[in-house]
């Protein structure tokens, strides 16, 4: 067996490589385990969501040449919520109540995901969750396979901080909840650091936002205080296009004024002139960049799947086969894909990740990452500048009063999603009587 195929193996995924065979085969319904897909193939996020679900594709192929799971091969079931919030959650029920999946993998905003919450809670459905998020939230039926703050936004402020010197701080964002919430971290965080509250301009923007020309010019003017400043961008989708140029047509460079983006990863910047980006940054746990044979690996069969030898990869990418990875040796090890039965079996389950570490699932449904900090290059691919060790997710943010003394714990004798620990008592919706 070549190194390339003893990676896959460890990775969870099939040595034989498929060309190009995207479609997923007909079944007949008893002979299947149904998982489904739940991404945006259209509207404002199907620059980002459209990847994952060929991801899921490819993840359900390889799965089934190793033989299925349980002795069924497995089949996907895919729906477009056409970045239309409500949708998913329509979508969500359509996937679980009518094509009968036992587990779903899909969403990217927060709006999505709050979306689809009371859907999955009120079925007994699971979702997995791929993308970075604004924390706050533990909820029993989800597993975060992405960022937490404190895997992505913390470390990227302070890195900013302590290798740019940067004083002065714009939080640009989309205008919805993983911005919102985010931002209200990061300006806590910042004035804790001892930044002043004028050295702070917050900024928010509607999806899809195209005309940038005002936005950047008072970005330009913030700057010009005779402070380092920094733009920490959770902009979202199809708006990053002409943000960036804008910024390239007002001559803002990234050792003039940096940005460093927590939702631009390889896939959005393959739409780009990156010649003018070169040197901002973005913040992630993975980029294709990630020299490991792990990765080496992976991307190999990736692009053989979707035969494109120049397909890229992004962070949701792995965080959808460490999700996928996961729940596949949950089922093996509780011999069902019952629910209830998963959601105790996942817990404390091992999987590599791509970039030469293991990700491991944690009470409070979030994993471990590594924390990157890459560099946009002209190829429109990321120089890593800064790695962390691994970072146990934080389902509840360390700097917010209201938080810091909630943790999640799904196992017992806590079994709650929001456990004061002053009180010690849980509260809200996100919470459940122990099992």
């Amino acid at each position: 067996m070549t190194l390339v195929n003893r990676t896959l193996a460890g990775l969870g995924l099939g040595v034989a490589m498929t060309i190009g065979a995207i479609a997923v085969p007909a079944f007949a319904q008893d002979e299947t385990i149904k998982v489904g897909v739940l991404h945006s193939l259209s509207g404002t996020m199907a620059i980002s969501e459209t990847t994952l679900k060929d991801t899921m594709l490819f993840l359900i192929d390889e799965q089934n040449k190793k033989g299925g799971l349980l002795g069924k091969q497995l089949e996907a079931a895919v729906v477009d919520p056409a970045s239309d919030w409500p949708l998913f959650a329509e979508k969500a029920r359509e996937l679980i109540e009518v094509n009968d999946v036992v587990a779903v993998f899909g969403g990217w905003t927060s709006s999505s995901r709050k979306a689809v919450l009371p859907v999955f809670e009120e079925l007994n459905s699971i979702l997995f969750y791929p993308v970075q998020y604004e924390g706050e939230e533990s909820q029993r039926n989800v597993f975060y396979t992405g960022a937490a703050p404190n895997q992505q936004a913390i470390p990227a402020v302070d890195y900013l901080m302590e290798n740019e010197g940067v004083e002065r701080w714009v939080l640009a964002g989309t205008d919805y909840v993983y911005p919102q919430t985010t931002n209200k971290i990061l300006e806590q965080y910042l004035k804790d650091k001892g930044v002043a509250a004028e050295d702070i301009m917050i900024n928010y923007t509607p999806f899809g936002h195209s005309d940038w020309q005002t936005i950047v010019t008072d970005i330009k003017n913030f700057g010009s205080a005779g402070k380092k400043t920094a733009v920490v961008s959770t902009i979202n989708g199809d708006a990053n296009v002409p943000f960036y140029k804008e910024l390239a047509n007002q001559g803002i460079k990234a050792e003039d004024i940096p940005v460093v983006a927590f939702s631009v990863g390889e896939e959005e910047l393959a739409g780009f002139d990156t010649t003018p980006l070169v040197g901002h940054l973005a913040a992630w746990n993975y980029f294709q960049s990630v020299d490991t044979p792990e990765n080496a690996a992976f991307i190999a069969a990736w692009q053989a799947f979707m035969n494109n030898p120049d397909k890229v990869t992004n962070d949701p990418m792995e965080a959808h086969v460490i999700g996928f990875n996961l729940w596949v040796q949950a089922v093996e090890k509780a011999g069902t894909t019952d629910t209830d039965a998963v959601l105790d079996a996942i817990i404390g389950l091992e999987t590599p990740n791509l970039t030469g570490g293991i990700a491991t699932m944690l009470p409070n449904h979030h994993i471990t990452k590594p924390v990157l900090i890459g560099e946009i290059q002209a190829d429109g691919q990321f120089e890593v500048v800064s790695e962390s060790d691994l970072v146990p997710g934080d389902a509840w943010s360390d700097f917010l009063p209201e938080s810091k003394v909630i943790e999640a714990d799904w196992t017992a004798p806590i079994s709650c999603g929001n456990y004061n620990t002053e009180t010690k008592s849980c509260g809200g919706s996100t919470a459940v009587a122990a099992q």
